[in-house]
């Protein structure tokens, strides 16, 4: 995989709201992917937001690195695959809950539909990159 920064059609593609799976490790060792949501930030770090419940999350904060790979909507050959260390969390409910409309509006238009679920936000530098089909 190469180094970032990623070129601009990669960059491009992973700025749309197109569908997309997370992997991580669990603690057998064996990898986790997972569809999810995710926003490429200005800093270009990339939000993930998870609920807190979830085994997924338990996963990341015991080994905070992962990789994400984004598929063109209706291209799934269009894609790029980026992986990184998790560089910052966020635990307060409010926040988190105001990413997850962040990340709900992205992809719906809507804000999030369960207002009662806890939530927890990570972002991850990416640090490596691989793409296939980018213009």
């Amino acid at each position: 995989m190469p180094k970032a920064p990623l070129p601009a059609s990669a960059m491009t593609l992973l700025r749309e709201p197109n569908p997309a799976v997370v992997s991580m490790v669990m603690p057998s060792g064996h990898p986790m992917s997972v569809a999810t949501w995710y926003l490429v930030e200005n800093d270009g770090t990339v939000l993930l937001n998870m609920d807190a419940g979830r085994a997924r999350l338990r996963w990341i904060e015991q080994r905070p690195q992962v990789s994400l790979t984004a598929l063109k909507d209706e291209e799934w050959y269009t894609h790029v695959s980026v992986r990184g260390p998790v560089v910052r969390w966020e635990y307060d409910e409010q926040r988190a809950l105001a990413d997850i409309d962040r990340l709900s509006r992205h992809y719906t238009g809507h804000d999030f539909g369960n207002r009662s679920a806890k939530r927890v936000s990570a972002w991850f530098e990416i640090t490596h990159w691989h793409g296939w089909e980018l213009a």
